[in-house]
């Protein structure tokens, strides 16, 4: 048998276990698996398969982003659009200036390298967050500011990492501000636009069948192929593939008349469908964050370092959350400070970051570092936020002790 599908098949067993084990002892799903991804590999270093930019991109974002855009009602998103804009767009900038700024005047780096990473470490991830909300029975706006938010910031920030590495690279020299806001147009636009036909299309043709089976396979085909397409020609696959889930959700399986291009059991289906694609993603992808956080060498690069670039990242995301939402407390998109305590502690970042950071070419300079980096903050936004977040959620009066 194939080495890597038989390493595939044991990391899923070992997830599966993880998972039965994490709910007996009431330890959240994510912190459970890469606490134990860790623990595999200090006692058997060639445990499992590695993280790449390819496996994340290929088989990891497409089925979470789906999933995730899915359950998202465009008229919640359309009521709470500008403070969600706002962070996810006006905050990613900030986030990825102040980060940049913090590692150039701090710990020396270059500025390129500093931008570089900025720009990455921005993108909050929706999937440890969803996960976690649905281990708490979280719902509500809250429920909605942070999984959006995430959502349309892992987009921003997506955009944000091509613009800053071509300039790292010396590709964006001499651009004017009138070539980068055509560029950024063409990436975010045109991922929209990808996502937006895949979508249409997918379901144009699920209209004209009744099979559940059929029906299931169309969404699969709109999840990868809208990110696929769009990767090839250069835009946001993360903004393509987000695009299309809400246009099929909204269309589908939000739609509880006769409108919806889904029969009744092929909402059904593929509602369970997409949950189990986005409970393997999960549980894969986090299992191997444990296997790789274990495996990188931060000692080669001090405690100092860690420390420091976790609490850049921590106050780089204050920056965003707290001033920004202050602009909407006296009108009607108002977000409370205990939303806002949410927003900030709950910007948990996961497979997005890692799966740009390894991307990075080997001729950027601090290339290893960055990455040892972003590994640095995926590992305690997903462990110590993660374990925090519930006691957190309960001190706020977002969730009781029996939910």
């Amino acid at each position: 048998m194939d080495e890597h599908l038989t390493q595939a098949v044991a990391t899923l067993a070992v997830a599966m276990i993880v998972a039965i084990a994490a709910r007996r002892v009431k330890l959240p799903y994510t912190v459970g698996l890469v606490v134990v991804g860790a623990v595999l590999t200090l006692t058997k270093p060639d445990f499992g398969p590695h993280l790449t930019h390819e496996f994340i991109f290929d088989l990891i974002l497409p089925p979470l982003l789906f999933e995730a855009a899915l359950s998202l009602s465009w008229r919640e998103l359309l009521r709470d659009s500008v403070p969600l804009l706002t962070l996810a767009g006006l905050g990613t900038l900030i986030s990825a200036g102040a980060v940049t700024a913090a590692c150039v005047t701090l710990l020396g780096w270059p500025l390129p390298s500093a931008a570089v990473f900025g720009a990455l470490i921005a993108a909050t991830d929706p999937v440890a967050i969803i996960a976690m909300f649905k281990d708490n029975e979280v719902k509500g706006r809250l429920r909605l500011l942070v999984e959006s938010e995430s959502l349309l910031n892992d987009g921003a920030a997506a955009v944000l990492f091509v613009m800053a590495l071509a300039w790292a690279e010396g590709h964006g020299a001499g651009q004017g501000a009138g070539d980068i806001a055509v560029t950024l147009g063409r990436i975010v636009l045109g991922g929209v636009a990808v996502g937006a036909l895949v979508g249409g299309g997918a379901i144009v043709i699920a209209m004209g069948t009744a099979e559940h089976l059929v029906e299931a396979a169309l969404t699969t085909i709109a999840a990868f192929g809208s990110f696929f397409v769009a990767e090839h020609f250069e835009v946001s696959g993360v903004l393509a593939t987000v695009t299309a889930g809400l246009m099929m959700g909204n269309l589908g399986l939000l739609r509880e008349d006769n409108r919806s291009y889904l029969s009744y059991k092929g909402r059904e289906f593929v509602h369970a469908f997409w949950e189990f694609a986005a409970f393997v993603a999960n549980s894969m992808v986090f299992l191997m964050i444990g296997v790789d956080v274990a495996s990188t060498p931060f000692s080669d690069y001090g405690l100092a370092l860690v420390l420091s670039v976790i609490g850049i990242v921590l106050a780089a995301r204050a920056l965003t959350v707290y001033p920004l939402s202050a602009l909407f407390l006296p009108t009607r998109w108002r977000i409370s400070w205990g939303e806002q305590h949410v927003l900030w502690w709950g910007g948990l970042r996961g497979a997005l970051g890692l799966a740009l950071a390894l991307s990075l070419p080997d001729t950027l300079p601090q290339r290893d570092v960055i990455v040892a980096a972003t590994f640095a903050v995926v590992a305690f936004s997903i462990v110590v936020q993660g374990l925090t977040m519930p006691p957190l959620l309960r001190a706020l009066g977002f969730v009781t002790d029996g939910r």
